[in-house]
């Protein structure tokens, strides 16, 4: 049997990068998914394709940054499915900048669009993840543990999510639901972005790690959140996982 059978996930962000990657290694293990994305072409083109792996997969387009989409987004997924077993918070957009020219708006778009959008999805979803003592998936980052360069708003942003992550787990666990973390380094646009405008710093970062190329978003990302949103990893809870070929430890 596939790893996620007959298992209903959520997963923001899914309609390109990291958040596809994961969409499609979940509907190869049997997952029917929800992706939850703001490009709506995108997010189209998206399901398209995973229904040529599994024809149950839906898209919801929707701005996470306006809250009232967070019930409606649960909502939609239980009247489809019927159920809920995994939520995988992976969506986020943020700002380059150095610390000093950081305005307000900058500060804000990261906790808009990650942080607010994990808290309160999880609060919508917990009724349905305690009846089939599920599993939640939040993404944090190395730029938050190391404190990389030019980063500020987004490594608070991410920070903050390991700080919930570790409180909702506790709070979740006696109803048997799995909160954990995931940081990833791979081949997603805004790092592809990233090697061709600073490609120097790029070479830079790729030679501290150990395992020298970046993660593929299916194959090394998706792969690792199938761990967490399987029965696999039903005794771990409130931890944080580096998939990043060893370029940060914490």
């Amino acid at each position: 049997m596939r790893k996620l059978e007959s298992k209903v996930a959520i997963i923001t962000g899914g309609a390109s990068g990291v958040g596809n990657g994961i969409a499609k290694a979940f509907v190869k293990e049997g997952a029917k998914v929800v992706i939850v994305d703001y490009n709506e072409e995108t997010g189209n083109q998206a399901i398209e394709e995973l229904k040529l792996i599994g024809p149950e997969s839906i898209f919801i387009h929707a701005d996470l940054a306006d809250f009232s989409t967070h019930s409606k987004i649960v909502s939609r997924t239980i009247d489809v499915f019927g159920q809920l077993d995994i939520l995988v918070n992976n969506a986020q957009a943020s700002r380059v900048k150095p610390f000093m020219e950081i305005t307000p708006a900058d500060l804000e778009l990261p906790f808009k669009t990650g942080f607010f959008p994990t808290f309160f999805l999880m609060q919508q979803a917990f009724p349905y993840l305690k009846e089939t003592q599920g599993h939640i998936i939040n993404f944090a980052s190395g730029a938050g543990i190391n404190g990389d360069l030019n980063q500020a708003a987004y490594a608070a942003s991410k920070e903050a999510v390991r700080g919930l992550s570790r409180v909702v787990a506790n709070e979740f666990g006696p109803h048997g639901i799995k909160v954990n973390v995931i940081c990833p380094f791979a081949n997603s646009p805004g790092v592809q972005q990233w090697a061709q405008h600073m490609p120097e710093h790029f070479e830079e970062t790729l030679s501290k790690i150990p395992m020298r190329r970046v993660g593929d978003v299916e194959d090394d990302i998706g792969r690792a959140v199938v761990f967490f949103a399987s029965d696999d990893s039903n005794y771990i809870t409130g931890q944080t996982l580096m998939v990043d070929g060893g370029g940060c430890r914490l």
